[in-house]
Formats: C-alpha cells, structure tokens, sequence
C-alpha cells in the first residue's frame, strides 16, 4: 500500500467551527437526518450535512492528478464506490476524455441527483456487494465513504473492492492521530460509525486483503 495526497487540499481548505456543530443544535437529532443521505444530508442546512452540495469544479484538480498518477486512458474503466452526486466523476470524463466511468452510492437522493453527464452510470447500492464482475475495473475509489459503515460491512467493502479491481485502488478515510483530533471527528462528523487511528485503519486493510492505496483526512 502507498500513501497518495489527493484529497488533503481540498480538505484543509474548508474552514470548521468544531464547537458551533455541537452547541447549536441537538447533535443526535440532526445526525439521524444525516444518517438517511437523502435532501437534509446533500442540500439542506450546514447542520445537517454539506449545506448545499453543488458542483464546481473543485473536484477537477483530484481528476488530473489521479490520471496522471495512475495512469489513465481512454476506453479504461473507473469506479467510485460513494460517488454522491458524481461530480468526480464528471470531471474524470473531461479530464480523460473516452475513460468509462461508474459510480454507486447508498443515497438514492444522491443517485438521483447526479450530474447530468454520468447519471446513467451511477446506480443506488452497498459498498458491501459490488453488482460488477470480477476484475473489471482499471481504477477504484472511495473518497470519504467507508468510515460510515460498520465493521463487518466494511471488511466486505474492502473484499469487494480488491474483487472488481484488476488495477490501481485508493481508498480514502477520516482517521485521527491524537485526543485534539479524535474530538474534533467526534464533534464534527454526522454519519461515522467508524473511529480509527492511521494504525488501526491498516490493520483493517491487511485484515481484508486490500493492497490499494491510501489516504486519511484529518480534523487539526
């Protein structure tokens, strides 16, 4: 397993009130809107989830640079298990121009409201039971997903994704590496169900005979 730096930048640039999450509204309540991924969770309030979850463009920077690192090319095949509202994989469809994409999420919501332009690629399901065949994906991804499964839905994650791959993976997950930053996950996360260190994430990944890459976020 390698360690690649996609996502940090887009992560550390977005500016958090740790405090304000927990104190301005009950946190069990709005984590149970959270937790059912539909309209609260994508596009309602700040409380509840990403407060409006519109495409532009950010996520363009992590398609060039995946491409580059990974080596993609037209008529190659990628997957996003999470894909949300696809924006990601819109941009690998302009960043690789003839690159196949596919995306499935858990949120119907999500699903139904990806962009236009990979819509048709996407489908609502379980990290847990990939429907692809065996090897059939040149690339797979996960970006900020896996953490909101449980254990033993994970490590059929991790299985599935060695499963359908037949060539580069990267998986990326929230973790902490000390009390500041556990508390900050606690206080900030709506959908977790899984709190790791760095260690204990690689533990998991050997556990499942996953061999791709990684990546973890951090609350500082």
């Amino acid at each position: 397993m390698a360690y690649r730096e996609f996502v940090s930048l887009l992560h550390t640039s977005t500016h958090r009130d740790y405090l304000a999450r927990v104190t301005q509204r009950d946190k069990a309540e709005v984590a149970e809107l959270a937790v059912k991924f539909g309209y609260e969770y994508w596009d309602g309030s700040r409380e509840t989830g990403y407060g409006g979850y519109k495409y532009d463009g950010r996520w363009r920077k992590v398609a060039d640079a995946m491409a580059a690192s990974y080596g993609l090319r037209p008529g190659m095949r990628v997957l996003d298990v999470g894909s949300g509202k696809g924006f990601l994989l819109h941009d690998f469809t302009e960043s690789v121009p003839g690159i196949e994409v596919a995306g499935i999420d858990i949120s119907a919501y999500g699903v139904a409201n990806t962009v236009t332009s990979v819509r048709p690629f996407c489908q609502v399901g379980s990290a847990a039971k990939l429907p692809y065949p065996d090897r059939h994906f040149d690339l797979v991804i996960s970006i900020n997903t896996l953490h909101n499964l449980y254990n033993y839905e994970l490590h059929s994650a991790l299985g599935e994704i060695e499963r359908v791959g037949r060539g580069a993976k990267y998986i990326c997950v929230e973790a902490y590496r000390n009390e500041r930053e556990k508390v900050n996950l606690m206080y900030w996360q709506l959908t977790c169900r899984i709190f790791h260190t760095p260690a204990e994430w690689d533990f998991d990944f050997r556990q499942a005979g996953y061999d791709g890459d990684r990546e973890f976020i951090f609350f500082e």
